[in-house]
């Protein structure tokens, strides 16, 4: 399993939310490129970057500290918030973005992830961020009635990379991953899943490896930022 460290960006900043909601937000680093760098330098191999502004804007906000990162640092990086047509998927993966994650577009509109997974194969994933089991969209200010595990299921056929699945009710708590719902998405589906939302503790990272379903990995924020969890002893776990 692969630990992607989080580093959320809300006003050039690397911050952290708690449930998604821009009023609470902590911030963390002043300088994003140099926090990648940090993650990159103790052995971390890939990056989760988004843009939390873009997120509500519809529209690339952090775009200059996503640049500087990668121009920075040498691991692959996947980025989501805000990214919603092809011409903004292929302006980021020509700036050498390894992974587009697309959430709001994959209930809006569908097809638009099915062109970018064809156009660039292995380089986009479907971001599922959902609250009591249901999709919500656009920075999760907006809930919708579709199910977790039906959008998953219509893009088993897209060529998607990956798919990211967000408890809104978990994300920056500390209390934990919704385990029973992630291990039942990613047994649900033959593409890989990643576990978002709550990992914050070393236990946490143990019981998702241990859950009974094929997942590509775990997304850790808050708890690498505080201190909950040492980096290098949840790299060596996720590796072992």
């Amino acid at each position: 399993m692969i630990l992607y460290p989080a580093i959320d960006l809300k006003d050039g900043n690397a911050v952290r939310l708690v449930h998604g909601d821009m009023d609470k937000e902590t911030v963390f680093n002043e300088n994003p490129a140099a926090q990648a760098l940090e993650f990159v330098n103790a052995g971390c191999e890939w990056l989760h970057l988004v843009d939390l502004n873009g997120a509500f804007a519809g529209e690339p906000v952090n775009a200059a500290p996503v640049e500087a990162i990668l121009k920075q640092t040498k691991v692959p990086a996947q980025l989501g918030g805000g990214i919603r047509d092809m011409a903004t998927i292929e302006r980021w993966i020509d700036k050498g973005l390894a992974r587009v994650i697309l959430g709001t577009v994959a209930v809006e509109n569908p097809d638009l992830v099915r062109d970018a997974a064809k156009e660039f194969p292995g380089k986009v994933a479907v971001g599922i961020d959902a609250r009591n089991g249901k999709v919500a969209t656009k920075g999760w200010a907006e809930e919708t009635d579709v199910m977790v595990t039906d959008l998953a299921k219509s893009f088993e056929d897209a060529g998607v990379a990956a798919i990211i699945y967000t408890d809104i009710n978990r994300d920056g708590a500390m209390q934990g991953p919704n385990i029973e719902a992630t291990a039942a998405l990613a047994n649900a589906v033959s593409i890989p899943v990643i576990a978002s939302g709550g990992v914050s503790s070393l236990d946490d990272l143990r019981n998702l490896k241990s859950c009974g379903a094929p997942l590509n990995g775990a997304i850790s924020g808050r708890a690498l930022y505080d201190g909950a969890i040492d980096l290098g002893e949840a790299l060596d776990l996720m590796k072992g």
